[in-house]
């Protein structure tokens, strides 16, 4: 089975090498990232690695980094000595990863063929892997689990959309999650989904969702101004995040917040696309409706401050909590399209009112939980968009109780960092 995998990859090789070179180039990461992946790293670039234990926490992209913050602070503060590695997929998680002061090693996670993880293990030696959110490398897994690394699967989810699949090929996935040595779960559901998968039930727990122990300090008033002064954004207006948006979203967003314009609301909108290498369409679109914008890049350059009716369009990456730290009302993207949503918990941690779509299968627990407590305002298209954040710009005393409802619910689910490192202090204590 593993040989066949093997052919598999490398098949796929033949176009998606080519690909990651086209699309990764504008980066100028692309070679760096490709030749990692291979397992081939730069003369010194695992120097730190070299008479330390490793602990190696692999997360794909931007949101399994940030959800991983808490973890990576508390391994940092319980193994000052231990070399920190933090591996990811994409380059956006990559510049999140390296933004983070706790972490000694920033790499891109290797393709899944066996020869090139096999490489990349008797490099680096890691003394135990985490893998935060639901990855499941099956090579990896078995390379790591036949030299004795323990493997721990952290803030575990399985959604509806990849359930019903895992589920069919089960027969092979229990091969793989038996490499595993722990499997820390957001909820019950998903623990019983692991299982069903074939995971050892004496492996699985419930520890809650790392999201919630996320942490930042409540902007005051001075500060808030200072950060309108520094992206340009009128004093007196009200400002409206509208964060991790894709295609065939902005559109919707967009026009609402036009027609909120064209109504006499004083507000300001920032537009942040998922992927900031789409800001270049997304400037077309606006341009198209007759929307004056800027680009965040270049917004300091700016002598005049955005006015309600223009947009300021964010090309840059991790500087989310600064955009909803100004913020009097957040609209979180992925959900009026069908992706999923995105984590709506960022904030909500700053206490700011939340909207979403109905497409939140991804974060679908918290979703329900900031729904039963009255935390965030689920909208079903574009035009209940507008209606509501109309209502929360009339209503300052909504907005607050919204916010502080989403407050209160975080403190009342902190604890998933605790638990899962529990779990790794008790697998590193055995490997001792």
């Amino acid at each position: 089975m593993f040989l066949l995998y093997d052919l598999v990859l490398l098949a796929s090789s033949l176009v998606l090498i080519p690909w990651y070179l086209l699309r990764k180039a504008r980066y100028g990461t692309a070679r760096r990232g490709l030749r990692e992946r291979l397992g081939f790293f730069a003369p010194g670039r695992l120097a730190v690695t070299e008479k330390r234990p490793v602990i190696w926490v692999h997360a794909v992209s931007v949101g399994e980094t940030r959800a991983a913050i808490p973890l990576i602070k508390a391994l940092r503060q319980t193994y000052p000595d231990a070399c920190l590695l933090v591996s990811n997929t994409t380059e956006t998680g990559n510049s999140v990863a390296r933004s983070l002061a706790e972490v000694d090693l920033c790499l891109f996670f290797p393709f899944d063929l066996s020869f090139v993880v096999r490489r990349v293990l008797r490099q680096i030696r890691p003394s135990l892997v985490v893998f935060v959110d639901t990855e499941l490398w099956p090579n990896f897994a078995r390379i790591a689990g036949r030299q004795n690394i323990p493997l721990v699967l952290a803030n575990g989810r399985i959604s509806d959309r990849s359930f019903p699949r895992y589920r069919a090929i089960r027969f092979a996935l229990r091969s793989v999650l038996a490499n595993f040595s722990a499997f820390c779960m957001q909820s019950v559901q998903d623990a019983d989904r692991i299982q069903a998968m074939g995971a050892p039930a004496a492996r699985v727990q419930v520890t809650g969702n790392l999201k919630f122990d996320l942490q930042a300090r409540l902007p005051n008033t001075e500060e808030i101004e200072a950060l309108k002064e520094r992206f340009r954004i009128a004093p007196q207006a009200l400002v409206w995040v509208a964060g991790s948006t894709h295609a065939g979203e902005e559109e919707l967003v967009v026009d609402a917040y036009r027609a909120l314009v064209a109504a006499g609301r004083s507000v300001v909108l920032i537009l942040v696309p998922r992927h900031p290498e789409r800001c270049r369409q997304v400037g077309e679109m606006l341009l198209q409706r007759k929307i004056s914008h800027a680009l965040r890049s270049v917004v300091a350059e700016r002598l005049a401050p955005l006015a309600p009716g223009e947009v300021l369009l964010v090309d840059s990456i991790g500087e989310m909590l600064k955009f909803y730290a100004m913020a009097d009302l957040v609209f979180v993207g992925g959900s009026l399209v069908p992706v999923g949503g995105h984590n709506v918990l960022e904030g909500v941690l700053l206490k700011k009112p939340v909207l979403y779509g109905p497409h939140m299968h991804n974060f679908r627990d918290i979703a329900k939980l900031l729904r039963e407590a009255g935390a965030a305002v689920e909208v079903a298209d574009g035009r209940a968009l507008q209606e509501a954040v109309a209502q929360l710009i009339d209503s300052p005393e909504h907005r607050r109780a919204l916010g502080e409802a989403g407050y209160q619910l975080i403190a009342r689910n902190v604890g998933a960092t605790a638990q899962t490192l529990e779990v790794i202090e008790r697998l590193l204590s055995k490997d001792h």
